[in-house]
């Protein structure tokens, strides 16, 4: 499996937090408080798209509604291969960090 970019993981930890009040809006605040700093448009919809081809999201899209002058929303769920992915990472991630020695700075 392809390695996660940091991007790609917060998009589908926002996602797996959102629920199922996932869509782009929603999931760009996510991830912009997740990172502490704001995240562009397409800095979340161009992951969002890939993701999606790699099979680690699926998305539907909402009725349209009056509120949003006729437009609908799209939201997101993650995938067993998305939660796989997230997964795999998460125990990599642990696995690097474990037992490393002390850096001569920490006194």
């Amino acid at each position: 499996m392809v390695p996660l970019t940091r991007i790609e993981e917060i998009i589908l930890l926002s996602v797996w937090r959102l629920q199922g009040d996932a869509y782009g809006l929603a999931i760009r605040r996510h991830a912009t408080e997740l990172l502490n700093q704001q995240l562009s448009v397409s800095a979340v919809y161009i992951p969002l798209e890939r993701l999606k081809k790699r099979g680690l999201l699926r998305s539907w899209e909402s009725s349209p509604t009056e509120k949003r002058g006729g437009r609908r929303k799209r939201f997101f769920a993650i995938t067993k291969d998305g939660w796989q992915a997230l997964n795999q990472l998460r125990h990599m991630q642990q696995k690097a960090w474990d037992n490393l020695p002390p850096l001569a700075f920490e006194d």
